[in-house]
């Protein structure tokens, strides 16, 4: 059962950037560049893709806000203005909420599941304990934003995939994945310090 926290942050994410089902009215000119779209192979829902959308006035230029239970991050690009991308977001009771910055932004970078991840399932992440170089076949994918709180690393990462498909879904064992085009282009928008909000 959802705690009053979440249901609030539920209610508010909705209001200020509207549901799927009266989603926010896309901006038909701007001189936003998005990355391409269809990409071969990919099944995800065109909802899922990146598009220029409005937003409340009061979000922050260059702010990150994810809204878990819709699958959608939103980069706030200038007041009024968001571009909206799709991302898997955790199984439901590793879903992560709170705020936090990018302490760290990694090209192509290595992974190592958590301990916790080793416990939940060691068939499949014990054999990784010492970790993966980065490259086309590591699950951090093409980029990952490190997120950081009071200084501390989360372990909760905004990061590419090699499983794209699963973008709009709630798999993760708690981070944020975006398919690896989609990655790249919020890499190269965000900044150092940027804040991020996960409702």
């Amino acid at each position: 059962m959802r705690d009053r926290r979440s249901l609030m942050a539920g209610a508010f994410a909705a209001a200020a950037f509207g549901g799927r089902a009266a989603p926010v009215a896309a901006l038909t000119k701007t001189d936003i560049v998005l990355p391409p779209a269809p990409i071969a192979g990919l099944t995800i829902s065109p909802e899922l893709y990146p598009t220029v959308v409005r937003v409340k006035r009061s979000f922050e230029p260059g702010s990150i806000h994810v809204i878990s239970s819709q699958h959608f991050l939103y980069y706030i690009v200038r007041p009024q203005t968001a571009i909206r991308y799709g991302v898997a977001v955790g199984k439901s009771e590793l879903v992560y909420r709170g705020e936090a910055v990018v302490g760290r932004k990694v090209e192509w970078p290595s992974w190592k599941p958590t301990p916790e991840m080793i416990e939940r399932n060691p068939a499949a992440y014990e054999k990784y304990a010492d970790g993966m170089p980065g490259g086309p076949k590591n699950p951090l994918g093409a980029r990952a934003l490190y997120l950081y709180h009071d200084g501390i690393d989360t372990a909760i990462r905004i990061h590419g995939t090699t499983e794209p498909n699963s973008i709009g879904h709630s798999v993760s064992n708690g981070c944020l994945r975006m398919v690896n085009d989609h990655v790249i282009d919020l890499y190269n928008r965000v900044e150092l310090g940027a804040p991020v909000t996960v409702y």
